[in-house]
């Protein structure tokens, strides 16, 4: 490899890692990595040092940096997720997040339909309008899609006024935004997808929450099922 910089080699070594080509229980070195990657000691051990803070690797003097068990790793962490949804086994770990979206929206939707001001409503209806707007005209797949699909869903989060769903923000983000790299973003939106973001958004600015954790777990639960048989 090129000369690399401390965010490329970490980029790649936890690529690596988490796609499994390094297995947990195998050993790396700090002279072995510096000599792949062709960088200094120094660049090396900040890229380890990331990966130690994120759980995936432990380092031990006279032994080495030794990967650590999947179950060790933390799993929100959006690079993660990135790294994940970059591997072979891209689709399970997208289904896999997409449950953690099912357990965490439904509940913040219904929050937020109690917690939420006027403005935040409003703007959550008007976000899901543009949803509507962009998914009639086929451009699901497009950029201003995902970033209108992302602030729809952060908000939602936030405006549940519980701190720990709003803290799922960039994991649920890396999500949306993972999936459309993948291509699994449709240009048209599938019916029941879209048309219960809308009725998510409205049950929300009625005050509603029962009837906006029903409309959010509808169109969770349509997109797992797309990811799952995709």
């Amino acid at each position: 490899m090129a000369q690399a910089s401390h965010g490329s080699v970490l980029d790649d070594l936890g690529g690596r890692i988490a796609a499994g080509e390094q297995t947990p229980g195998s050993v790396l070195t700090l002279a072995g990595l510096e000599s792949h990657y062709g960088v200094s000691r120094t660049v090396v051990r900040e890229a380890v040092r990331v990966l130690e803070a994120m759980g995936m690797v432990e380092s031990r003097r006279r032994v080495g940096i030794t990967v650590r068990p999947i179950d060790r790793w933390n799993a929100l962490d959006t690079r993660l997720i990135d790294w994940q949804l970059r591997g072979p086994s891209h689709r399970h770990h997208l289904a896999v997040v997409t449950e953690l979206r099912a357990a965490i929206e439904p509940v913040a939707a219904a929050l937020s339909a109690r917690r939420a001001s006027d403005v935040e409503r409003a703007e959550i209806a008007r976000l899901a309008a543009e949803l509507q707007r962009l998914g009639a005209a086929g451009l699901g797949d497009s950029d201003e899609y995902l970033a209108i699909d992302i602030a729809f869903h952060e908000l939602i989060l936030d405006t549940s006024g519980n701190l720990m769903l709003a803290a799922t923000k960039a994991t649920i983000s890396a999500v949306i935004a993972g999936r459309a790299r993948l291509g699994l973003t449709p240009g048209d939106p599938h019916d029941v997808a879209l048309e219960n973001h809308v009725a998510t958004a409205r049950a929300i600015a009625r005050g509603d929450a029962a009837s906006a954790e029903e409309h959010t777990r509808t169109y969770v639960e349509a997109i797992l099922s797309e990811v799952r048989s995709s």
